[in-house]
């Protein structure tokens, strides 16, 4: 086993480094999935940049709700980027070596982003709320003041509310292992290398997990279960189909997102030893969203679809010329 250790004052080896493995149980041919991975992510960079410009050129989508969708690329962007250079770093060049505190700022950008992609569903669930439940109120309370103030109000909050997660793991007593079957610095697996009690960690990461996503995941179901009844009560039935499709993408999304983050939960909850299927869960969460938000959204809004086609006829006019 390769350890990398420095001896402290009081003699005790201490660890300089973690060692990040890959996925567990298949060590021997798990380069081979760094190409599906990294098709994934610079097709999720490509679709959000895409959507980015598209959003910026088109006027017609200069409304909140692309708005939002904006600022989730953004947060997708960061997910994705977090963790993919270095896990391709790790099956392309055996990278697999990580300093503790590139390994804490990771988990700290993890938890931010994943934080963040949850409160920004928040806001487009409120978005959509308003848009079908009060359509005469929307465009005075849905403006862009109120999406400045909603998107600086996440990113302070994940920003601050997650801090206790890297610090706790950083005061963790790493004397032995080093390394980590894993692709990345989560909290469950640098933890499960420390010598002393991980359960503080793991009982701080649910309890922000089910305070911050557990709240957000609640006023979405609330929000969405305030829109189906307004649905309910209208007469048109070609009006209700049409309210209810401006929200299926975004219900897509969510039940996506939400079913990972409760299966990852369950497995810090149940301390279960790092294994194949949650690990790929992990590092999946981390880059489906990413690259499915956009295509979802562009298959489902032919407002988006007609902007990517724009820009895409002027990006291959440009090239011919």
């Amino acid at each position: 086993m390769s350890v990398s250790l420095k001896v402290s004052n009081s003699s005790k080896f201490q660890v300089s480094e973690f060692i990040l493995l890959g996925f567990p149980g298949i060590h021997s041919w798990q380069h081979w999935l760094s190409l599906p991975l990294a098709l994934l992510y610079f097709s999720a960079i490509g679709a959000n940049v895409l959507i980015l410009i598209t959003i910026s050129q088109d006027h017609s989508l200069q409304q909140p709700m692309y708005t939002f969708l904006g600022i989730l690329s953004v947060v997708d962007m960061g997910l994705a980027t977090t963790i993919m250079p270095k896990i391709l770093a790790i099956f392309w060049l055996e990278a697999k070596v990580i300093s503790l505190p590139e390994c804490f700022a990771q988990m700290y950008a993890i938890h931010c982003f994943v934080g963040m992609e949850s409160g920004i569903f928040l806001c487009m669930a409120f978005d959509r709320y308003m848009a079908i439940c009060h359509p005469l109120r929307y465009p005075s309370i849905v403006t862009n003041s109120l999406i400045l103030k909603a998107t600086l109000f996440m990113v302070l909050r994940n920003g601050m509310f997650v801090i206790p997660v890297p610090v706790l793991a950083a005061q963790r007593d790493y004397c032995s292992k080093n390394e980590i079957e894993h692709c990345l610095c989560s909290n469950l697996g640098v933890t499960s290398l420390a010598c002393d009690d991980r359960r503080p960690n793991s009982i701080c990461q649910l309890v922000l997990a089910w305070l911050g996503m557990g709240s957000d995941l609640s006023l979405i179901m609330l929000s969405y279960i305030l829109i189906l009844h307004s649905v309910l009560r209208l007469n048109s039935a070609e009006a209700a189909a049409k309210a209810l499709s401006t929200c299926s993408s975004h219900l897509i999304l969510i039940l996506f997102f939400y079913t990972v983050v409760v299966v990852i939960s369950v497995t810090h909850l149940a301390e279960m030893k790092a294994t194949l299927i949650p690990v790929l869960l992990n590092v999946l969460h981390n880059i489906i969203p990413p690259f499915l938000n956009p295509i979802v959204y562009a298959l489902r809004t032919k407002e988006l679809k007609a902007g990517f086609q724009k820009v895409l006829f002027a990006l291959t006019k440009e090239i011919k010329h």
